[in-house]
């Protein structure tokens, strides 16, 4: 913002100087302006405020590419009039509102970009004068919010303390800087998001403290409760120090209310603490302007690796320095893709998605490679690269692992690889799986697609026998033993999963099912397995049971073979209950049999009807960029020779709509990177619309060049250039290094050849 004020400034110099000076000053300011303007990196384009509102439940957190730790500004305790809504009336699954202004600290270990409620505790909160342990009493509002990669200040003004945070992979770090007179740094294992709230504190000494807080019933799950462990440090001595408990009334009105607890403080106490409500202090006498780090280490192995990770990350409370490599990483993140032309906006849309992309999945292993194991928690060391958390793969498949194997093809690797580690050590692929255990959140079978399309994108350093059996697994398992398809009998034996009870998303689970048994049967097909190739891809087809021919769209079944009664396919386009259906309904989910082009273009009426059908989505309202389920409709028509303009014309409209530089800029929730991967792909004019299906559908870019550095570890290619030529509305011809291609698809193959892909309009 200096940069730009400055040129201001000169731009606009006193008019009463003589024109030889104001000649010679405008020369400099704009010679000095383009300068700092070209200058600008990657991630300086980026604004992590944007998705932090409308349901996006992004962060603008301090957090490095994959890290374990994001120090992430806590504000969405209840019972203030600060809060746009009250985490009292409805849960949040988001640390951060932009909405909202009461601030009661920094957690340490979050989610970005989630529908359920999880993390976001071990909080550090800066304050002055009495300690007070009740965050309902020792927030304050915030102003002046900063957001940058790897970095987030906020001003509280109830304390008139500025406060910033940086993170390595595996800690955070605060600066606080005080008023003079007494001042606090809280540490409250008691406020969070997440449904637990046991924990132990103990205060190792005037500067250190440790401990863990447990976590694990990701959206309510029971039964999956484990701790993360924490050691932090204070860059000065505390004069005093204790630990609080909550203490609850006892008798027949100890249920829990805003006034029913009553906390007991205990001042320079050592021993361990434990409990569900608890929290230290340390108190410190400052000059004015004096400034007070904090470094906290963070492990879900044990507090000694904690401190190994602190000790081995720790820039020796050197705040500046941790701050300037976690802006070197984003950039060697983020200059992966390079773009030119489009709006400056445009480019801190596109940015900001390849930042959202970079979050999650996230590194769950130590410096010294331990994690806990999948499901049994045992202690196991990862033997290279770095084990991954964070498989929100209901969402992610669809889009976010293509790209990163497109963009990031050794993190995918360590994806597939950790995936694989999970089967080991539970006996299953993940579905939604969060610091080694298995959520069961969402639908189907995804983990088969991302592992194939790994597999096909030519990213193969892992076992593919051992993947296969784990895939063969999940899909051939009876329904009574199967943990990934508890529903799967009546599919194999009648192709469709039936509706049994009024909302238990038969359809939807059986369209992931159908797209995972067609990824299934290619791998079969490249491994020699004949038999289990005709048998999945036989089994993908069965989509086709749904198909009702009365109102033209897929209808629930019953067991016995009829249709739903009743039905009607717009019910659930609001997000309320719908028969069959996950959050969406009939017509989000009726051409989500794109594994098989030619039978779903059959099935509806041939050609011309398919694209009737399909414009009429849009043209009705029913299509849904806030979720998941037919994020692939605008590239359909790219199927249809004549109408691949379609396409153009809804994503044009889609973008422009929904994506923007702003705290509402994505349409909903972000889904940890898929709403952010759509966007990016989208403006390059490239997407995978099936995974497994090597080919990207193409359309025309936002910007005027794209520049993708390839791998040459995995690529033979060194970078491909996507370019924009001409000014048309439609696209006239694709070419990739001069030669015309024949249809709106090119292969993956071909791409990562590097070269030049030049779309003319």
């Amino acid at each position: 913002m200096f940069i730009f004020a400055l040129c201001k400034i000169f731009k606009n110099y006193d008019t009463k100087m003589n024109n030889l000076k104001k000649i010679a000053l405008q020369l400099f300011a704009f010679l000095f302006c383009a300068y700092t303007i070209s200058a600008q990196t990657p991630a300086d384009w980026v604004n992590p405020f944007i998705g932090t509102t409308n349901y996006g439940t992004t962060n603008p957190g301090a957090v490095v590419p994959r890290g374990m730790v994001s120090v992430v500004p806590f504000n969405v305790s209840g019972n203030s009039p600060l809060n746009a809504r009250d985490k009292d009336d409805g849960w949040w699954s988001t640390p951060y509102s932009w909405d909202n202004k009461y601030f009661t600290g920094y957690s340490h270990v979050n989610l970005s970009g989630v529908g359920c409620p999880e993390l976001c505790v071990i909080l550090l909160m800066p304050t002055t004068g009495d300690v007070n342990g009740d965050h309902r009493e020792y927030g304050s509002e915030m102003s002046e919010q900063v957001a940058h990669p790897g970095y987030y200040s906020t001003f509280l003004n109830k304390y008139d303390i500025n406060t910033e945070v940086s993170a390595t992979e595996r800690t955070g770090i605060s600066r606080f800087t005080f008023p003079a007179g007494q001042s606090n740094i809280l540490i409250d294992l008691g406020n969070g998001l997440t449904n637990e709230s046991g924990a132990s504190i103990k205060i190792v000494n005037n500067q250190e403290i440790e401990g863990w807080r447990m976590t694990g019933t990701f959206c309510y799950n029971d039964g999956t409760e484990r701790p993360v462990y924490f050691v932090a440090r204070f860059s000065k001595p505390a004069e005093e120090f204790g630990v609080w408990k909550k203490m609850p009334k006892m008798g027949p009105e100890a249920a829990w209310s805003a006034t029913s607890d009553k906390i007991k403080y205990y001042k320079n106490f050592q021993a361990e603490m434990a409990g569900d409500s608890i929290g230290s202090w340390f108190t410190f006498n400052t000059q004015a302007n004096e400034e007070i780090l904090v470094e906290v280490g963070i492990s879900y192995v044990s507090i000694d690796n904690a401190r190994l990770n602190l000790n081995f990350e720790s820039k020796k409370f050197d705040f500046e320095a941790t701050r300037k490599q976690a802006v070197e990483k984003w950039n060697e993140a983020l200059s992966t893709i390079t773009v030119k032309g489009g709006t400056d906006d445009q480019k801190t849309v596109f940015y900001t998605g390849l930042y959202h992309i970079q979050i999650h999945p996230n590194i769950l292993s130590d410096v010294n490679g331990q994690y806990p194991a999948m499901e049994s928690f045992e202690i196991k060391t990862h033997p290279n690269g770095e084990r991954y958390t964070t498989f929100s793969l209901w969402d992610t498949y669809r889009n976010l692992h293509p790209f990163m194997s497109l963009a990031f093809p050794q993190q995918q690797l360590n994806v597939v690889q950790s995936m694989i580690e999970m089967y080991d050590e539970s006996g299953w692929l993940p579905r939604w799986e969060l610091n080694s255990t298995e959520t069961h959140v969402m639908e189907g079978d995804p983990a088969l697609p991302v592992i194939v399309d790994t597999w096909f994108r030519g990213i193969r350093d892992f076992d593919i026998e051992k993947a296969y059996e784990a895939m063969y697994k999940s899909a051939t398992t009876p329904g009574a033993e199967n943990k990934i398809r508890p529903d799967i009998d009546h599919y194999i034996s009648h192709g469709y999963v039936p509706l049994k009870e009024q909302y238990d998303n038969s359809v939807s689970h059986a369209l992931e099912y159908y797209i995972a048994d067609w990824n299934l049967a290619q791998m079969a097909k490249e491994l020699g397995k004949d038999d289990d190739y005709e048998r999945f891809l036989r089994q993908s087809r069965g989509y086709k049971n749904y198909y009702d021919k009365e109102f033209g769209i897929i209808r629930p079944k019953l067991e016995n073979g009829e249709f739903m009664p009743d039905f009607n396919p717009r019910q659930g386009e609001n997000f309320e209950p719908s028969p069959g259906f996950h959050e969406g309904n009939a017509y989000q989910y009726t051409f989500c049999a794109h594994h098989d082009m030619d039978g779903m273009i059959a099935l509806n009426g041939g050609k011309k009807e398919l694209v009737k059908k399909l414009q009429a989505i849009f043209d009705d309202g029913h299509f849904d960029m806030a979720n998941e389920p037919d994020i692939h409709y605008p590239w359909l028509f790219n199927y249809i020779r004549g109408e691949e303009w379609r396409t153009q014309k809804e994503l044009n409209r889609l973008m422009g709509t929904y994506f923007k530089n702003a705290p509402d800029g994505l349409p909903g929730n972000d889904d940890t990177g898929t709403m952010s991967t759509w966007i990016v792909y989208s403006m390059m004019g490239i997407y995978p619309v099936l995974p497994g299906d090597m080919n990207y559908a193409i359309a025309t870019p936002v910007f005027d060049e794209v520049t993708i550095q390839l791998d040459q570890n995995f690529y033979p290619g060194e970078s491909l250039v996507i370019k924009k030529s001409g000014s048309g509305d439609k696209i006239s011809s694709i070419s990739l290094n001069g030669k015309k291609q024949k249809s709106f698809f090119i292969n993956h193959a071909d791409l990562v050849k590097g070269g030049v892909l030049e779309i003319k309009q």
